[in-house]
């Protein structure tokens, strides 16, 4: 036996009067915050507002407006001191995690990591030594 969800009434689709349409319209485009952020703050999905945005500059195309494709960019001149030199950082190395030294003696496998105690490395050596 299957289940069957029966949905009455219109749902999530509503009937948007013009005025808050236009409202809305004029969030979108007033630069302040994204699309994205307009839409879901009204409760609608954001391809929507992006849909009504694009009907809406075609209309204004097809009555002759300029619409700007994009954001028009402004480029100032750089201006470089000659006199000040480039800071530069110097390059942090990177240590790896492996052991730094490896002993193998008579089977016996003994791995040295970095800042390893030198004392410790020298009686765990002769340790070994001593065993043979």
């Amino acid at each position: 036996m299957e289940r069957f969800e029966v949905f009455t009434g219109a749902g999530r689709r509503r009937d948007w009067p013009p005025e808050v349409k236009a409202t809305i319209l004029a969030e979108s485009f007033s630069g302040q915050e994204s699309v994205c952020s307009v839409a879901r703050r009204h409760g609608m999905s954001p391809s929507q507002l992006f849909t009504w945005r694009r009907l809406l500059r075609k209309q204004l195309e097809s009555q002759g407006a300029t619409v700007p494709a994009l954001v028009p960019a402004v480029v100032d001149a750089v201006i470089v001191d000659e006199r000040a030199p480039a800071i530069q950082r110097p390059k942090k190395r990177r240590r790896s995690k492996a052991s730094a030294v490896e002993l193998e003696i008579d089977g016996v496998a003994v791995k040295i990591s970095r800042g390893a105690d030198a004392g410790v490395i020298a009686a765990v050596i002769e340790a070994l030594k001593a065993t043979r």
